[in-house]
């Protein structure tokens, strides 16, 4: 076999052994029929591969039922980059991609007790009149970040926020909050949240949530943009590419689907 040959066959056992440790990640425990079947290879090609990664300790038998779970392996490896899953630093490449596509705007923004703070700007070539919000705070109620943010605080922290009164920063800033509460409800089954004008007169926006480990949201992932570039409709169109791009944040912070 030629060294080139060899190369591309390495590649290959690479690659699908990588796709059995995302297999039983993404279940919890896989069998070998389960994995081949996912992977569509034979019993015994996953059978060499899953041989191999028990003896490194990337995987262990979960009981004697002949299924398999991750090993102790993986936890001192995800341990080890623990410290570099910044959203900030694992999201920035894919903010970018998402401004010069869209032309306006991408933020990414946490939550700090009952703001969104923005941790990470990027423009857009049509981005010249919108403001650098990073390390600025925005109400929840009043920018699809905050609401994205707010829509999946848990229960009794979300409908202690709606007791309160919520300020008015335009016209067109919703301050009832069964109107509030109808939009996030909306939020958390559409998988993306709007505003129009609320926190600006103007100034239209689109947010997506970016979930970490466990799939619990850690922050939003925005596109913001003037309302005579980024009308109602056009907004929602851009839903799609933004809740790819949350979701492409969120495989890198460890979220599994």
């Amino acid at each position: 076999m030629s060294n080139e040959n060899s190369d591309v066959t390495g590649a290959q056992s690479v690659d699908r052994a990588v796709t059995v440790l995302e297999i039983i990640a993404r279940h919890g425990e896989a069998t070998v029929s389960e994995v081949a079947v996912e992977l569509g290879v034979h019993r015994s090609t996953v059978s060499r591969l899953l041989a191999v990664l028990r003896l490194r300790g990337v995987v262990e038998i979960a009981g004697a039922r002949g299924r398999y779970r991750l090993g102790p392996t993986v936890l001192r490896l995800a341990g080890s980059i623990h410290s570099r899953l910044d959203v900030t630093v694992q999201g920035a490449e894919i903010c970018d991609e998402l401004a010069a596509e869209l032309g306006e705007t991408v933020n990414i923004a946490v939550l700090q007790d009952d703001f969104a703070v923005n941790v990470y700007q990027a423009d857009g070539k049509g981005a010249v009149t919108v403001n650098n919000w990073v390390g600025r705070s925005t109400p929840l109620h009043a920018t699809s970040s905050g609401k994205i943010l707010l829509a999946w605080r848990p229960e009794s922290a979300r409908v202690e926020f709606l007791t309160t009164t919520l300020p008015s920063f335009t016209p067109a800033t919703v301050t009832d909050p069964v109107v509030l509460a109808a939009e996030l409800a909306d939020a958390t089954a559409d998988g993306f949240a709007t505003s129009h004008s609320e926190l600006e007169m103007g100034l239209n926006a689109i947010a997506a949530p970016i979930r970490g480990i466990g799939g619990a949201v850690i922050a939003a992932l925005s596109v913001s943009g003037p309302s005579y570039r980024m009308r109602p409709e056009q907004t929602r169109e851009h839903a799609a590419a933004v809740m790819a791009a949350a979701a492409k944040i969120s495989a890198r912070m460890g979220y599994l689907r």
